[in-house]
């Protein structure tokens, strides 16, 4: 059986492909001259699942969708500290290349701007070794997709042609000593890294890296830390689509950033990168078509990052009483999913629940076998949990057989059994 979910891609690109408004970048003569009726959309899931419906193949200038990974790159070398000293993370409101810097700092309102994105460049490598830094950069976008990338030199040289607002902004930074590096230098590193080529696949593969912590969902390459991912996209949340970040956040509602060459991207955290690609702009800068497709993918897959998953609710499959052998009873709580801090909540609230009402019976057995995942405050409070039990006297066994709860060490209390199924559980006997 083949996944439907190219096939849905197909209809979405479909119900889009007639709006015609906008218009490409022409103020880059390269861009310009680009057909602006390519459409195409990619789905990369962070397990390494790729979906792809439309003009997925086709290349193009990554502009401003190189900010976030920039920022990744600067902060995984310099740390959150030493860049924040530099660049701001607040929302600035304005357009992406407004001459404006934060008062009384003086620091670029956010790295995802223009402003903030050239100081950023300056933070990656060596202040002494520009070309060295352009290596670095083009490295780091590199491991993002997972392929090696290279600079469209015609576009590169398009569009340092006409950058007269990027030269000026340099200029104002450098009279701020926001950079100490001549503001012409800085203007054509930074127009290269915007000059990268890539695809839509590329983008969607960049995007699942920072959904997946910072690990290539393909190559398994940890390219950042996952501090960083998290940092990019929380930024990316509240700045990446410039003056349109509210109206973005609250109706599609996850990070994402656009380029003035059509590309747009979006990342889930911990569920997939979304790409698309479509030329034409509006008056923000950003794919009229690709901001459709996402408004469409948000909608239709529930995507809204505000829409609850209902953890809590979910992660306590059954719960069922079984007989051990000496003839007591064990009450067992069978979770499954990913467990993190409501949905351990949810499982202490049950047993504290149970035991008010004289319910929990001699012993517990929290089986664990349909768990893929616990967090490390579910993981504290389920041992704590495990703790205080055994000091009331209810003796615990852990049914963990992929090992998903290392180490269960209650920090003083007994160490629990733990076995491979509840049916050995009831064999060992309340011990």
């Amino acid at each position: 059986m083949d996944t439907p979910i190219p096939d849905y891609l197909v209809e979405v690109l479909d119900a889009v492909a007639a709006d015609a408004s906008g218009a490409v970048a022409d103020y880059i003569p390269e861009l310009a001259q680009v057909d602006p009726d390519q459409l195409g959309v990619v789905l990369a899931t962070v397990d390494g699942a790729v979906y792809e419906a439309g003009d997925c193949a086709a290349g193009f200038t990554i502009q401003s969708i190189s900010k976030p990974f920039v920022y990744a790159l600067a902060l995984q070398q310099r740390g959150l500290e030493a860049v924040l000293d530099q660049v701001d993370v607040e929302p600035s409101g304005e357009a992406f290349n407004e001459l404006s810097l934060e008062k009384g700092s003086g620091r670029p309102l956010n790295p995802m701007i223009n402003a903030g994105a050239i100081v950023v460049h300056t933070m990656v490598g060596d202040a002494q070794d520009p070309q060295g830094r352009c290596e670095q950069v083009l490295a780091g976008l590199s491991a993002f997709a997972g392929r090696p990338l290279a600079v469209d030199e015609a576009a590169y040289a398009s569009e340092s042609e006409t950058a007269f607002r990027n030269y000026a902004i340099a200029n104002m930074l450098r009279s701020r000593d926001s950079i100490v590096e001549d503001p012409e230098d800085v203007v054509a590193a930074y127009t290269r890294q915007c000059s990268v080529r890539v695809t839509t696949r590329d983008l969607a593969l960049m995007a699942a890296t920072l959904a997946n912590g910072g690990v290539h969902p393909l190559s398994e390459e940890r390219v950042v830390e996952e501090w960083v991912a998290r940092q990019v996209m929380s930024v990316m949340a509240t700045c990446g689509m410039y003056d349109s970040a509210g109206d973005w956040i609250s109706t599609v509602g996850f990070p994402a950033k656009s380029g003035v060459s059509g590309g747009i991207i979006g990342a889930l955290p911990g569920q997939l990168g979304i790409a698309a690609f479509s030329p034409r702009l509006d008056p923000h800068g950003s794919s009229v078509r690709g901001v459709e497709v996402c408004r469409r993918l948000s909608a239709d897959m529930g995507l809204h990052m505000m829409d609850p998953p209902q953890p809590a609710r979910s992660t306590i499959r059954r719960t069922h009483t079984v007989q051990y052998v000496d003839g007591s009873a064990a009450m067992v709580f069978a979770l499954h999913g990913s467990l993190q801090f409501a949905g351990a909540e949810r499982l202490v609230r049950d047993l504290a629940d149970a035991d008010a009402a004289g319910r929990l019976s001699d012993a517990v057995v929290l089986d664990l076998t349909r768990v893929h995942s616990i967090n490390d405050v579910a993981r504290r409070m389920l041992l704590e949990t495990v703790r205080r039990l055994q000091l009331e006297g209810c003796g615990v066994t852990l049914v963990d057989p992929e090992s998903t709860l290392p180490d269960p060490d209650c920090g003083g209390g007994v160490r629990p059994p733990v076995v491979a199924t509840v049916a050995e559980a009831a064999a060992r006997g309340h011990a």
